[in-house]
């Protein structure tokens, strides 16, 4: 039986609803049980806690809590692709790895670029220098592919069952907040950031133990998470799900040889697929690599990636005539290394003294 054959009603609805917009109040699972209520699935605040809880403990989900967007938090990370020779593959891999700047490192598939890793540092000018180290370590060149446009974050996996479009949004229940215009985080928002990064606390009163954690005012913890959601300091709250434990195994990035005077209008096209989760411009490399276009998607099987990938290329079609040789899709076929970001350097290298 597959893990997803586990799942019963609730915990569809669950893991439909609440992806995002999950209310920012001192007593959550209220209101949340209310909003599924209202969608015809009868359940308590406690029953809601319990399951989420549940779920959380199973490793069905990678926590509960705010999702923060790193890049708005301070430093920066990089995406980097890599040739490492077939006989000496897992040796690269054993150099790559070495370094604490790598959180992310996947085997593709691809004939030449089949090392591809992400590079998180607090100081943005490092990423060169860790560039350097890992070419002279390995001997092979390393291709930089910084995001230059975001079109597209929003790692959505959805489940047959109830609220199957998973557009429950409860985030307009909180303070009444407003943006501030200031890029460095104070000492208590370092400590904050620091405190969530991993989740909120599965509990009756997540924000309030936050706050006793930290020895702040709940309230101030609540405007707080509202306000880097507004800012974009936090891109949602809600549950997170293992998209691998919901049956979610095929990864494919598709990359395209979009024509720079069409990237504007086929970015935010390629976006409002729900099935992309992540879209972006990146720089080329003439004679090695030749795409400017970056889009993820995820199957639950080989025949759902191909659809989704195809439903990629017609959205393409529209905007500009796609040959064969224009795009590819480069699978995952290993994970190499996969830690966090590194929070709180970065968040430390953006507080203000």
């Amino acid at each position: 039986m597959s893990e997803t054959a586990a799942l019963d009603r609730l915990d569809r609805a669950v893991l439909n609803a609440f992806q995002g917009g999950f209310p920012v109040v001192a007593e959550p699972w209220e209101p949340a049980a209310a909003a599924l209520r209202d969608r015809g699935v009868d359940v308590t605040a406690a029953e809601l806690l319990e399951r989420v809880r549940e779920l959380d403990e199973a490793g069905t989900l990678t926590r509960f809590g705010a999702l923060i967007d790193a890049g708005e938090i301070g430093g920066a990370a990089t995406l980097v692709a890599m040739h490492a020779p077939e006989e000496r593959f897992d040796e690269i891999a054993e150099q790559v790895n070495a370094h604490r700047e790598v959180a992310h490192n996947y085997e593709r598939e691809h004939p030449h670029l089949n090392m591809w890793f992400v590079v998180s540092v607090s100081d943005p000018d490092a990423v060169d220098r860790v560039l350097a180290e890992i070419e002279a370590e390995t001997g092979q060149e390393t291709y930089n592919l910084p995001k230059q446009r975001e079109f597209r974050v929003e790692a959505k996996f959805l489940l047959d069952g109830p609220v199957p479009e998973g557009d429950v949004d409860c985030s307009d229940l909180g303070p009444d907040v407003e943006a501030v215009d200031r890029e460095a985080l104070t000492p208590d928002e370092r400590d904050l950031v620091v405190e969530i990064q991993d989740g909120l606390p599965v509990t009756e009163t997540p924000y309030a133990d936050v706050a006793d954690a930290l020895e702040v005012d709940p309230e101030w913890v609540r405007r707080t998470i509202r306000r880097f959601d507004a800012e974009g300091k936090v891109r949602r709250v809600g549950v997170v799900p293992n998209h691998y434990a919901l049956g979610y195994t095929e990864n494919g990035m598709t990359v395209w040889d979009v024509p720079d005077d069409v990237v504007e209008e086929v970015g935010p096209a390629v976006a409002s697929l729900d099935f992309v989760t992540h879209c972006y411009e990146r720089p080329r490399f003439e004679g090695v690599w030749p795409y400017n276009f970056f889009a993820m998607t995820h199957g639950r099987s080989e025949a759902e990636s191909a659809e989704r990938i195809e439903a990629v290329r017609a959205t393409m079609d529209e905007h500009w005539d796609v040959a064969d040789g224009d795009w590819d899709t480069l699978f995952s076929t290993r994970i190499l290394k996969k830690t966090g970001i590194r929070m709180a350097e970065r968040a430390d290298a953006n507080t203000e003294p």
